[in-house]
């Protein structure tokens, strides 16, 4: 009897955005001129394959600037950006530090300094406890600034500043989508409104969420390669669920591979978020190789240009 061929859709654009390459090119770079150990702030980029590799190559990650041992080693502030109060305190301390953050990040914490100085009540569209929302919000003083994950924080919110000028803001990996009926809901509450001149979604989230959308509907089983602490990947879980394919699974380094689930689609959707390398993808169809045989389509829906440039002192 004939084996059936599955089809394997693989989204494009995938995996590492310009942030991330940036960010992990740092560390790479400042372990060259600094010799090891350097340290690294909380993870460089939400992925253990990326963290396990940069360690072995001399990184020790820390979750506070306390930790370090040695304070003549050189510290560095992961993609998601940080507070303003631990850039001080590497200064107080004498460290040298390198800012990984990725630059679209660093936009939304500009505007957020701007609206506080012109007293705006910003109201911060994220998820709590995430690093890059603890970031943005630890730029400014607290009475500018409201965090709403949802429509029901919105209809709840109550502005700290009694000035009628608002303004929102939004952390860079949200589901667009999700981010919209927000926004909808606070344009209706506050028809004035200030919104960011671009979209602070970056064009990496919204990029890897549109490939997502244009095959989802043909899948019986979407994996999607990243980190359970990834907020894009998270996002690309939902969207593909959303957008027609209910099996969909984020795998995750303790996630097994699915195989009956395999074995009993037609169609399979690949993608990976933004802190996921491409080798964790050639991985993972190897191994759905090994159980079925496979016919690999790579759907492009946008081809991306962007790259950032590294920080002064190590290109030097």
């Amino acid at each position: 009897m004939e084996q059936k061929i599955v089809n394997v859709f693989l989204a494009s654009p995938r995996g590492f955005c310009a942030g991330v390459d940036r960010a992990v090119e740092i560390v790479k770079k400042t372990i060259n001129k600094f010799g090891s150990p350097v340290y690294v702030r909380h993870e460089i980029v939400h992925n253990k394959f990326v963290v396990e590799n940069l360690r072995s190559q001399g990184a020790i990650f820390i979750d506070e600037l306390s930790e370090i041992k040695n304070k003549s080693r050189p510290v560095i502030f992961s993609a998601h950006g940080v507070p303003k109060k631990v850039i001080d305190e590497a200064k107080l301390n004498n460290i040298i530090y390198i800012d990984a953050t990725c630059p679209l990040v660093t936009k939304v914490h500009r505007e957020a300094e701007a609206l506080a100085k012109e007293e705006f009540n910003i109201i911060f569209i994220g998820h709590r406890n995430h690093p890059e929302v603890i970031g943005t919000m630890g730029q400014i003083d607290e009475k500018f600034i409201s965090l709403v994950e949802n429509k029901k924080d919105v209809e709840n919110y109550s502005p700290k500043i009694n000035n009628n000028k608002f303004a929102y803001i939004t952390q860079t990996t949200l589901s667009l989508d999700d981010t919209l009926e927000i926004i909808s809901v606070l344009k209706k509450k506050y028809p004035s409104i200030k919104e960011p001149i671009k979209s602070d979604i970056c064009y990496a989230t919204t990029n890897r969420q549109e490939a997502v959308k244009k095959i989802a509907k043909k899948c019986d089983l979407f994996l999607i390669i990243g980190s359970r602490s990834s907020s894009n990947s998270q996002r690309l879980v939902e969207v593909a669920k959303k957008f027609g394919c209910k099996e969909s699974i984020l795998m995750h380094s303790d996630q097994k591979l699915p195989i009956e689930k395999i074995k009993n689609s037609n169609n399979i959707g690949v993608t990976s978020g933004a802190s996921a390398p491409e080798i964790l993808v050639e991985n993972l169809i190897k191994e759905i190789k090994s159980i079925i045989n496979i016919r690999v389509e790579e759907v492009i829906t946008s081809v991306e240009k962007v790259s950032f440039k590294l920080p002064t002192m190590l290109i030097k």
